[in-house]
């Protein structure tokens, strides 16, 4: 019974039924009322038997209905019951509606703290890790356990260890963890530590290094010195108390006398013996056995006494003479060697000659236009100008040094780039607080402070940088103030832009007000530098910023090309080639003997290279000789005679080509007055080099993928193939016979022997190159095209490219060398015609082949002004936007004016009279057919002085139909003339009357022409 209640439908609550709209006594009537269709659609339900499926609209209210009813129940349920709710939920969905839960949550709750080391891998933890300090790993380990997993491995404490040359004295076991933390610990702990005070006393400080001990026991002996001096010195006072004689007797004056005579009646050996002493001491040697102490006890055992007045008056004219103490008492920096030599160098440099009115001045090449500030030195100063990127500190000192000739400065100035806390002294020399004390820059302002007198002679060096405007740059100040012992002057900066500050307030030295600028720079001339500095700085920028790829891409192929001219001048092809068969045995070689473990890798090599060349003779005799000589090799290599190799080298190669070629020109250099010969060797030998370079593009290019074609490997199709190297192979072949024929004739070369006829020939045959210039460009365009489509091509091209096979060079500039051989041709002929007489046979011919070639290298100058026109014009059409194709058979580029459009308000009134207002910028292009009008608009970069230039196209007119009509000059307008075209005009203005003439000649000749 109560089951069919619970599913019984009619046992749904009323209200339900009422809320969509039904009573419940209408749902049976409905039913029976409805067709059979209707029941069929409305019986179908879906999820339960209260869901509708055939009506949409029905299925979502009663969805949302129904979801409302749940969220009331929901609001009505305690903290519980909803737990207990979405636990039974979330149980029930899938994973992505779980997915979908989750992400709510995270775009709703989003997690703000989250351990690192639990989320990225063990390694990226540890390698982070690895940067912190021991104390800071210690600290990290009490954030938790996994931390502490993480902060006490091996691989974190062991680089800490081994620093300071700690080792574990044992290997831990792989289960052992912590160890090298606890050895780091126990030896930390076991250090001796001490206080600053203690660490001072004993090591000393940054700024005072410790002396050396040789210096210690020089001053420990002088300081005995004086202490025996005072000790003698109270003797003998005591002395003269106890023998004086009674008041007022008037006699101890005379008593005094007496004694100090009876001093000086000492014998001479007394003297000496004291003197002597005293000079040791003075002259003693650092590696010297015996000590000061112990040579003076000898010396006060051998010698007789004496008084004490005598020992005082010479150790007084001793000490004067002893080594002086440094300048500067206060300075730490010092060290007692340096202030020896320093002091040394000094005495010597001062003593030749006056240097009270000496000034020298550093100029650095990398400050803007430094030829302006080296031509306003003044007359008295020394310039001294230094390269900024190819010097060092000791080079730069040498120059100084030279420069001042063993004098000293009264002051050196150094202008150079820098800003209130640095000075960019060299390239990698850059000198801040940090690295004003490291030894390299210790050493260069000691030895540069050498050479300026001293502080209190009124010495000084001026740096002109704004140090003086900086807590940094004071420090940097007071560093080499006390490190060198001269003042340091320095700009306070308080004038704007770039080298503004050097005509600023200066920090000078104490007592004086004289401007350092003015030591070393003519007013005038500094002023006028100063402010174009920032002018020239910004333009120096952009052009380096500009040059910078193509400068040092050119420097890279022009140092390259110039290796491989020479090691291709020092190895013709037969050794290039011979050392790359060379090349290859030896990597066979090392391949065969990386396969096999050999003992004794010479032995293998040798005995391997010595089978590869006996497999090649065998070779090569089977191809050109008979069975006997065959034979005879064979029973020659059998019986290890080394005669067959001479036999076999003489066989097959007696005299190569190029060798023939050398042995003539042997022969013509024996005849070196004859200047007709000279000029036919030279002839001979450049037709050899041109038909070498293209004998690379045959042998390194064509044949291999020709060959790659042949082997179906193919790396470029037979088209391609043809249009790049048909021309130039056929170019090859004629000057093949070219050389053919004047090595032939030189040869045999006389007096009366003729080269004429050989050219003319040649000449007849320049169809050759007809067809190779006018497809230069198809080749160039076909060469880029496979290069980007063609990876395999791309990878040839760059394994052959700019190696010693090619002398350096690409495939496109071997492809150069037709351009420019015809100007070549015409100055050998002209050489050779200058030096054969008027009356010789070989005169006539040579006319002739001048002429022919003269013709058809003004034809490919023709060709190359007409290319350059083209792609001139292609420039401008893609620099105006929105402009017409401008690339057309026969059109060039006359000129370009920049104007200014003018438009007349009043047109009524007098000409004179007329206002014009400017409107804005135009540039004319004019062509031989046609006139371009843009409109020209500039925009400034921020932050740069550089300015940017567009153009929009206007308009064109044709030059037959261009009137061109001159604007007096008036009160209002200056320089103006008038464009008028079939539809409208232009007013328009230049800036200079020069510009105005040129452009008005320029545009009246294109005209003139284009109509006739």
């Amino acid at each position: 019974m109560t089951s069919s209640r619970r599913h019984n439908p009619h046992s749904v609550k009323r209200w339900q039924l009422e809320s969509m709209g039904i009573q419940a006594g209408e749902t049976d009537l409905s039913m029976r009322n409805s067709t059979p269709l209707d029941q069929t659609m409305s019986s179908q339900t879906r999820f339960s038997s209260w869901t509708p499926m055939a009506s949409t609209s029905f299925n979502k209210q009663l969805f949302h209905e129904r979801v409302n009813l749940i969220g009331h129940w929901y609001d009505l349920w305690t903290d519980k019951q909803r737990k207990q709710f979405l636990h039974s939920i979330l149980t029930r969905s899938s994973r992505s509606q779980l997915k979908f839960v989750w992400s709510c949550f995270t775009e709703e709750v989003p997690v703000a703290k989250l351990d690192f080391t639990t989320v990225m891998p063990r390694f990226l933890s540890l390698y982070i890790m690895s940067f912190l300090s021991p104390h800071e790993l210690c600290s990290a380990a009490q954030v938790s356990w996994h931390w502490k997993f993480l902060s006490e491995q091996d691989c974190l404490w062991m680089p800490k260890c081994t620093k300071f040359g700690w080792f574990l004295p044992y290997t831990p076991p792989d289960n052992e963890y912590g160890a090298w933390k606890r050895h780091y610990i126990s030896c930390a702990c076991s250090l001796d530590y001490l206080t600053p005070r203690e660490a001072a006393e004993t090591y000393g400080t940054l700024n005072d290094p410790k002396e050396d001990k040789a210096e210690l026991e020089e001053r420990l002996q002088e300081k005995w010195l004086r202490k025996m001096l005072r000790e003698r010195l109270s003797l003998y006072k005591r002395e003269l108390i106890k023998t004086r004689p009674p008041w007022m007797s008037g006699e101890w004056r005379s008593a005094i006398k007496s004694k100090l005579a009876l001093s000086n009646s000492m014998s001479l050996s007394d003297q000496s013996a004291v003197q002597a002493t005293l000079l040791r001491f003075k002259g003693q040697k650092k590696g010297s056995d015996k000590t000061l102490t112990s040579q003076l006890k000898e010396e006060v055992y051998n010698t007789p006494s004496f008084t004490l007045a005598v020992e005082k008056a010479l150790v007084q004219q001793s000490l004067v003479s002893l080594p002086k103490r440094p300048r500067a008492a206060g300075d730490n920096a010092h060290t007692a060697t340096s202030t020896r030599q320093r002091s040394s160098l000094r005495y010597q440099y001062t003593q030749p000659c006056n240097s009270s009115h000496l000034h020298l001045v550093l100029i650095s090449s990398h400050i803007p236009a430094y030829e302006v500030v080296l031509d306003s030195v003044k007359p008295g100063v020394i310039p001294v100008v230094y390269d900024f990127s190819g010097m060092t500190p000791e080079s730069l000192l040498f120059y100084v040094e030279k420069a001042l000739d063993g004098r000293t400065a009264q002051s050196i100035g150094l202008i150079t780039d820098g800003d209130s806390q640095q000075i960019h002294l060299l390239q990698r020399v850059i000198i801040n607080s940090q690295s004003v004390l490291s030894p390299d820059i210790r050493e260069f302002w000691e030895k540069l402070g050498s050479c300026v007198v001293p502080e209190k002679d009124g010495g000084h060096i001026d740096v002109f940088v704004p140090l003086a405007s900086s807590e940094s740059g004071m420090e940097i100040l007071e560093n080499l103030s006390q490190l060198v012992g001269v003042f340091f002057c320095s700009p306070t900066g308080i004038a704007t832009g770039s080298y503004q500050h050097i005509l600023s307030e200066w920090r000078t030295v104490p007592g004086r007000n004289e401007s350092p600028p003015l030591l070393y720079f003519c007013d005038v001339k500094l002023q006028a530098w100063c402010r174009l500095a920032s002018v020239m700085e910004d333009a120096l920028h952009m052009i380096r910023k500009q040059m910078k790829l193509y400068v040092s891409d050119l420097q890279r192929n022009v140092s390259g090309r110039i290796i491989g001219q020479f090691m291709y001048d020092a190895m013709p092809m037969v050794k290039v080639q011979t050392n790359h068969e060379v090349a290859e045995a030896l990597t066979e070689a090392l391949v065969e003997l990386s396969k096999e473990k050999n003992d004794h890798p010479l032995e293998f090599i040798s005995g391997f290279l010595l089978k590869k060349c006996s497999r090649k003779k065998v070779l090569l005799l089977s191809e050109g000789n008979t069975e006997d000589t065959l034979s005879a090799f064979l029973k020659q290599e059998d019986a290890g005679d080394d005669s067959s190799d001479k036999a076999f080298l003489s066989q097959r190669h007696s005299e190569s080509r190029f060798q023939q070629l050398t042995l003539l020109d042997n022969k013509l250099m024996a005849d070196l007055g004859d200047k007709r010969s000279r000029c036919a060797r030279e002839i001979l030998r450049s037709e050899r080099q041109y038909v070498q370079a293209l004998e690379i593009v045959r042998d390194v290019y064509a044949a291999p993928l020709k060959s790659a074609l042949s082997s179906n490997r193919a790396i470029l199709s037979i088209a391609n193939m043809q249009i790049i190297f048909s021309d130039i192979l056929s170019i090859l072949q004629v000057n093949n016979q070219l050389l053919t024929e004047l090595t032939e004739r030189l040869q045999e070369w006389g007096l009366l022997q003729c080269l004429g006829d050989v050219f003319l020939k040649f000449g007849s045959q320049l169809k050759t190159y007809n067809n190779f210039f006018n497809n230069y460009t198809v080749i160039l365009k076909t060469i880029d095209k496979c290069r980007e489509a063609m990876p395999i091509f791309r990878a040839f091209l760059k394994r052959h490219d700019q190696t010693v096979l090619t002398k350096m060079m690409s495939l496109q500039e071997l492809l150069l060398f037709p351009s420019t051989r015809f100007e070549e041709y015409v100055n050998l002929l002209y050489a050779l015609r200058l030096h054969t007489p008027p009356e010789h046979p070989d005169r006539k011919d040579l006319n002739a082949a001048i002429g022919q070639i003269k013709q058809y290298k003004d034809y490919i100058v023709q060709l190359t002004a007409s290319l350059e026109e083209d792609a001139e014009l292609a420039h401008i059409q893609k620099h105006i936007q929105g402009c017409p194709n401008l690339v057309e058979a026969n059109r060039h580029l006359i000129r370009v004016q920049d104007v200014s459009l003018l438009s007349c308000t009043n047109e009524d009134i007098s000409a004179s009279l007329r206002i014009y207002n400017h409107i804005s910028d135009l540039s004319l292009f004019l062509l031989n057919d046609a006139l371009v009008i843009s409109s020209r608009h500039i925009s400034y970069i921020p932050f740069k002085r550089t300015s940017k230039t567009s153009h929009q196209f206007m308009a064109s007119v044709s030059l037959p139909r261009l009137l061109i009509e001159d604007i007096a000059d008036t009160k209002y307008a200056k320089n103006a003339f008038v464009l008028r075209g079939p539809k409208r005009q232009w007013i328009c203005s230049t800036v200079t009357e020069e510009d105005k003439f040129t452009w008005l000649s320029a545009i009246q000749r294109a005209i003139h022409a284009s109509i006739k």
